[in-house]
């Protein structure tokens, strides 16, 4: 019985896998431009049109912990957008940051770097695809956001970190850690998760 719990598990995570592959090749290129446009200024948005604001902020390790050709802790670790088929590979602003590693409960307790990405998009009002990726950790989401006319909606991706490994103790809770990688995203439009 044990044995088919964990073929089980183990198929569940490949085909998950092979799930955000799938997604990733399939989003990284534009098939459209016109679905949205990049905002610099804050000017109101048009009748018929609304502005998405994406915010995302996420640690990794440090370059080269684990082989010179990791990228993660480097400018070229991105978020990739695609809205209906148009694609953006969004560059974030890194920062060294050393949390205390005394808070065991923080999943971003340690040394390693922050990336934080916040992009403003224009697009028409009403229901979108979108997907969100970081196509080096081959993880990605999809969902489905409507957009009300005239408003800034705020999209906000939270990474949801792997868990370390080791034995669980009876009545605890495994700790997640980004030092393990990012397992998924969270998205909260408009402080509602999705």
């Amino acid at each position: 019985m044990k044995k088919l719990c964990l073929l089980v598990l183990a198929i569940s995570l490949l085909s998950g896998c092979a799930e955000s592959s799938a997604l990733i090749k399939a989003n990284s290129t534009s098939l459209r431009t016109d679905i949205f446009e990049e905002l610099t200024n804050g000017v109101t948005a048009p009748q018929g049109f609304a502005d998405l604001r994406i915010t995302a902020t996420l640690k990794t390790h440090k370059p080269g912990i684990f082989s010179a050709k990791d990228i993660h802790g480097t400018p070229d670790y991105k978020l990739l957008l695609n809205i209906d088929g148009q694609a953006l590979l969004l560059r974030g602003n890194l920062q060294n940051e050393n949390i205390d590693t005394l808070k065991l409960t923080d999943p971003e307790a340690g040394d390693g770097i922050r990336y934080r990405f916040s992009n403003i998009f224009r697009m028409k009002s009403g229901t979108h695809k979108i997907v969100i990726a970081l196509p080096d950790d081959d993880i990605a989401v999809a969902r489905e956001i409507t957009l009300a006319e005239g408003n800034v909606n705020h999209l906000v991706v939270e990474p949801v970190y792997s868990t370390k490994p080791g034995k669980r103790q009876p009545g605890s809770y495994s700790l997640t850690n980004f030092k393990e990688g990012i397992r998924s995203f969270r998205l909260t439009l408009n402080g509602k998760e999705l």
